[in-house]
Parts: C-alpha cells; structure tokens; sequence
C-alpha cells in the first residue's frame, strides 16, 4: 500500500494559532507559524501574501477570502494609500486593535504596544448590528465559533481581542505587550540628519523604542490621552453601577437560563420590589448575558448600598463614597451574588465568582456620574521639521454610557474615522485640512445610535460618508483648528528663533536668574507658582510688577498677575486663568512654549534695566506669530459675557465663548460645534431631539445665529 503522506507541521501550527485562547499563546503560536513556513511578520509590505502562497491549507483558504475581500476595497489603493507611513498605536483593547486592522490594510507600517500581558476582561459587550457584520468580515467565526450564536448579540472583551489580535498579527502588525509607553522623544539632529519621532518606553531599552513614526494613535483607555489633548467633564446625577462575573461551566443547566437584555424599574416595577422586599437589594436596572462568564451588570441605589452594608459611610462626593476604604468587600459579594442568583430565577446552579487578572472575584462598583469625552480627536506637532499626526480612539476619545452599549460601537466608528484621517495624511493633504475634516466628523460620533447610522452595512467603509447620513465633512472649517495648529506649530517658532527647547528654556533662566523663590528648571512644572512669570516680566519692564510684594504661595494670583499685564501691555492673550493654571497640576507644556515664545517675541530688542545684553541678541529677528483673531485680543464670551481664555475659546459664525456656555437652550446639554441648529424664536442654540427631521438651509444665519445647517424639531 502507498504510504501517505506526512502531515504538514504548518498546518498543525495554524490550528494551533486558530484555537489559541490567551494573548501568549497567540503570540506563540503565530511566531511557531512563521518558522515554519519562513516568513518574516516585521516585512509588513510582502508578509500576508508570502503567508497565503507558504500555507496551502484549506482550512486557511475561507480566512484567507475574508481578508481579501476586505482589503481590496478602494479605500486602501491596493494596499498602497499609506504605503510611506509608519504609526505607532497605542493599547491592544478592542479599539486599538480595530484601528490597527485598518491602518494595516492602507499600507502602512504599524507598531501596536500593549503595558498588560494578558487579556483578563471578563465583562461583557453588547454589539449593534454593524459591528457584528464587520466582525463577521473579519472572520470572528473561524476564531471564535459561539460568535453571536446566543440569543443576544454580545461578547467578551476578551474574546473579542483574541479575535482582533489574530487579524492584526496576520496582516503584518507589529505586536509588543508588556511595553508601557512613557512620552513622545522629539525629533533630534546627530549632525547629518534630523531623527523622527520616537517613543520613551519602559522597559528603557525595548527595541521598539527605536522605531521612528509619523503617526500616533492613543487608544491606551480614558485614563491616558496624549499631552495637548483637554478632556470634558459631563456630570450627571449619582449613578452606582456594579458588574460580576461568575463561572460558566456551560452545562446544560446553565444553557438553559435565559438571558436578561435589560430590565429595568419603569417596565417591571414588581420584579424590583420583589427584590427589595425579599434582599434588600434596590436597584434602577438589571443586565445578563452569557458568554465565557455569567456577566451582570446593575445600577444600585446609594440608600440600599448603605442599609446593606456595602457602603460603610455616607459621603456627597462620589470618589469618597465609592473609594475603597469605604466600600465592605464581602457585603458586595454577597450583595452581587444574591442579585444574580434572584434575577436569574435561582436556577443558576453554584454561582461562583470568576476571578479578575489579580485573582480576586471580579465584582466592580463604580461610578458613572461622570464621563469625559477629548475636546478634540486630533492634533498636529512639528519638531525640525518632523510632522506628527496624532488621533484618538476608544475611550481617551469618549467615554461610553455602558447602558446603551456605546463603547465598542462608537470606538470601531472612532476607529475607522482615525483611519480615513490617517489616509488622508498619507495621500499629502494639508495638516489643517486634514484636522478640520476629523473634527467635523467627530461632532457626530457621540450622537451615533443604530437607528440614526446607515443601515446599509454592507456599504460600510473608512469613509465617514458611508456610515454617517446627511454628514457635512466641512462643518468645522481649517479656521476653527487654527488654535491646535498654531499649539502644535509653536515648535516651528521656536525652532526658527532658538533651534531647541533648551535654547529658550536657556534663556527663560538667564532672565530669570537671582530672583528669589525662582528656580526655571523645566518648561512646565517650575512655572506652575507664577513667580518666574512675573520675575520674566519685572527683568524687562520693573515697573509693571512690584515683585518683592509677591507670596509664593499665591499662585493663582501670581499668574492672573502675569497673564493681565502681558494682556494689558504686551498684546499677549492669555492661555488660561490664573485659577485654572494652578488646578491644572503640571502645566501643559505645549500651552507654555507657546505663551513663552510670545513673550520672547515681545522682548527681545528690550535691554534690561542694567544694561546688559540679554542671551538672545535681536539680529536673530525672531518670527511673529501669524496674526489671527483668537491670538491677537482679548475676547467676551457672547453668552455669559465674561473673558474667554484662548484655552478655552470655541468659535462659529464669527462668535467667540466658552466651551462650558456653549449648552442646549432647551435642555442644558453641551453641544459641539455642528451638533446642533439655531432656535429662531429664541436665539438661542439647541441639541436635535427626539423625531426631529434633517433639513439643509440656504438662507442667511439670523442674528446672532448658528449656522446654515440645522434641524426642525416636532418636540
């Protein structure tokens, strides 16, 4: 009889890769992989073509389909539409990883850095029904096959990153976990060239630490967003919520429990005080969904967390009354336990809690009062001539209302908006249009519900048009993000007057120098007190600033000081109030160059007092700043009327005000820019609400108005 033939080790080795259930042992097994057929990952031009022709395998030719199919949208130009690019991403969350599918497929070469090793997220993800047909694009079937299989369409953020992070290693993505970034390290000269952008990682000496980008995409989570970037605050009434994961030892008991999509108190008011009555547990709402865990999800009330135990004292502040040494473990145990074993009708048999990744139960309490959304998406900065392009996607973006199952759905749209930004980038536009298109886009992704994104989800692209009706890719014009621009172009000011940030953190010193209580040592933290401000000011013009008066420990007043008599005698606006300078922490060390910058400006050609040179001499003939509006005065805000700081200006139809006025007449609500219309008879702007109807305007904005583009509302 003939012999058969030996079975291929490849092959072995994909399966291996396919079924691989931890972040390691994906890792392993991809690297396993690549041995054998002998291909490199890190030549991400030529790497998944030379997998697809080296593994002939026809368990691989479906995945294989998927991904063609995909990749030969005209989107990515064949692969070519950022072929020049190298970006850096930041987070292996379910977002990062999106985006990093996507930068891939455009071309470009992607390095995706993870600070955790393990993907230990039990909790649960609701999907809408777009995300469940991309991920089926991208294969989520062969990866994971109980994909949306349940009677609800969800899955673990766990799963859901062993599936992304299989896409991205077979589409070339450079892949680091345990690497945690620390900051940008800026473009230097070693004397025959200009180096680009690199990162500043720990561990020091990871060799991925060497890779030059010239885009950055923060998807690290809503505790890290990229200095630059300012965050919003949307605080709302007190609102507990708790999560628990409980084992799933998928028996035929446990399969037929049936899950519980949402319940809440409105709808059901006998099952909560059913509740009440039997637990003492009072609670607003109820989640379950199934998946590797038991996964439920609740929002508390405060009275019944502290009749039960679980909060030891009363507190009004929310971080108080939610802190750790205020909350009894074992009451919420017990509490999240008897919850579950209730709602689910006791018919989960042994209900023990899963563990979290430090292998404690993985029961939560947390607060959702507030969230935070980035008061922007993107920015540029330019150092020797080095641009960086940098994005944000996830929740350093916007933070999502887990209730409606916001996060994974608007962090794949946030994803593919990034995406479109970075192609844009990559096909030469312009820096400010490119910054002006992705803010427009941005206006809309907090308002993104299933029922208002195109419904024709086969369509769905990196293009916001397809995804977005009625979207107006000009609402915010290269005007309205003259001011991120003109932050991140302050190194191009600087550059041409001193070279380096040390030259003018050199010269901030020699001015400063002998003033008591003054130490310049950085260009951030050393002005934080307002005494070097007022110190560089008095070393020119003595007679604006009585310094011996001044109290070291007066900081806000110290800076307001300063920022008035620049305003009042040097023209320069200021960047902030004195208050907001010193409730900062650290100051943002882009707002600093820049403010500093202005006021070398002003005085260079001005001798001190004592007649000596100052470091800088004037035939250097610094560059002015461009002359713009927001720049060059002092403005009212048009709503409440009091001074709008540069920091904190948005403008639209020529009228400046703060971000905090700029409110819905009608319901309080804050509104960005083309995220509303203008209420003729009120004069006031107003949020779309329920059944309201998209309508495009011709005529002129009326007095005082907002824009040409609005909704009627039938509320």
């Amino acid at each position: 009889m003939p012999q058969e033939d030996a079975p291929d080790p490849s092959h072995a080795a994909f399966d291996c890769f396919v079924q691989a259930q931890t972040c390691k042992d994906v890792l392993q097994s991809f690297s396993a992989l690549c041995r054998l057929l002998d291909v490199d990952p890190q030549d991400h031009r030529c790497f998944y073509p030379k997998l697809k022709e080296r593994l002939n395998y026809w368990k691989a030719k479906a995945l294989w389909a998927k991904l063609d199919k995909r990749a030969a949208h005209p989107d990515y130009g064949q692969g070519q539409a950022c072929v020049g690019n190298k970006c850096l991403v930041l987070g292996a969350g379910p977002c990062g990883l999106r985006t990093s599918i996507e930068l891939a497929l455009l071309g470009a070469k992607v390095v995706l850095l993870e600070k955790r090793e393990t993907f230990s997220r039990n909790n649960v993800l609701h999907l809408w029904p777009y995300t469940i047909h991309d991920l089926r694009g991208l294969a989520a079937k062969k990866f994971y096959g109980r994909f949306c299989s349940g009677s609800l369409d969800h899955i673990s953020i766990r799963q859901l990153q062993l599936i992304l992070l299989k896409v991205v290693l077979l589409l070339g993505v450079e892949v680091h976990i345990g690497v945690e970034y620390k900051g940008l390290v800026e473009p230097q000269s070693n004397g025959k060239e200009i180096t680009g952008w690199r990162a500043q990682l720990s561990p020091v000496d990871h060799p991925a630490g060497s890779f030059q980008f010239d885009v950055l995409i923060s998807a690290g989570g809503g505790r890290f967003v990229p200095a630059g970037f300012r965050r919003k605050e949307l605080r709302g009434k007190l609102a507990i919520g708790i999560t628990a994961n409980f084992i799933n030892h998928h028996t035929a008991t446990e399969a037929q429990v049936a899950e519980i999509s949402g319940v809440a108190r409105i709808y059901n008011q006998k099952f909560f005080q059913d509740l009440h009555t039997e637990t003492g547990i009072d609670l607003e709402n109820i989640v379950y969904y199934k998946d590797d865990t038991h996964y439920f999800v609740m929002t508390a009330k405060k009275k019944s967390l502290l009749n039960t135990g679980v909060l030891k004292q009363d507190h009004s502040n929310a971080e108080t009354l939610l802190s750790p040494a205020n909350v009894d473990q074992e009451a919420l145990l017990r509490y999240a336990h008897d919850a579950a074993h209730f709602s689910t009708g006791r018919r989960l048999p042994h209900l023990e809690f899963a563990c979290d990744h430090t292998g404690r139960p993985d029961v939560a309490v947390f607060d959702f009062t507030c969230m935070y959304r980035a008061e922007n998406a993107s920015m540029v900065r330019e150092r020797r001539g080095k641009k960086l392009l940098v994005g944000l996607v996830g929740d350093c973006l916007v933070e999502p209302f887990w209730p409606l199952g916001t996060g994974v759905a608007r962090g794949f749209l946030a994803a593919f908006d990034a995406a479109w930004m970075v192609r844009r980038w990559g096909l030469g536009a312009n820096p400010v249009d490119v910054l002006a298109e992705r803010e427009s886009v941005y206006q809309l992704l907090s308002q993104t519900t299933p029922e208002n994104t195109s419904k024709n989800y086969n369509a769905y692209s990196i293009n916001p048009t397809t995804r977005y009706p009625n979207i107006n890719l000009g609402s915010i014009k290269a005007s309205q993000v003259t001011a991120l621009w003109l932050i991140a172009m302050a190194m191009v000011f600087i550059s041409d007057s001193f070279g380096r940030y040390e030259d003018l953190l050199s010269w901030c010193q020699n001015q400063t120098a002998g003033y008591k209580g003054v130490a310049v040592t950085d260009l951030t933290e050393s002005w934080r007190s307002g005494l070097a401000l007022c110190a560089l000011i008095h070393h020119f013009r003595p007679k604006l600033i009585d310094f011996d008066s001044l109290d070291k420990h007066n900081s806000a007043h110290n800076n307001q000081l300063a920022f008035d008599v620049a305003e009042k005698e040097l023209g320069i606006s200021p960047i902030m109030s004195g208050g907001d300078m010193l409730a900062q922490g650290q100051p943002d060390r882009l707002s600093m160059v820049l403010y500093l910058t202005q006021l070398y400006n002003s005085f260079m050609g001005t001798a001190p007092p004592t007649g000596e040179l100052s470091a800088l001499q004037p035939s250097l003939a610094p560059p002015q700043l461009p002359p713009t509006s927001p720049q060059g005065s002092s403005e009212l805000c048009y709503f409440c009327g009091h001074r709008v700081y540069v920091l904190e200006r948005v403008s639209t139809e020529g009228k400046f005000f703060h971000r905090s006025c700029f409110t819905c007449h009608q319901c309080g609500t804050t509104l960005r820019l083309g995220g509303y219309f203008f209420n003729h008879a009120s004069g006031e702007p107003i949020r779309p609400h329920s059944r309201s109807v998209y309508i495009r305007s011709n005529s002129r904005p009326q007095p005082g108005g907002f824009g040409n583009i609005g909704y009627n509302s039938y509320d």
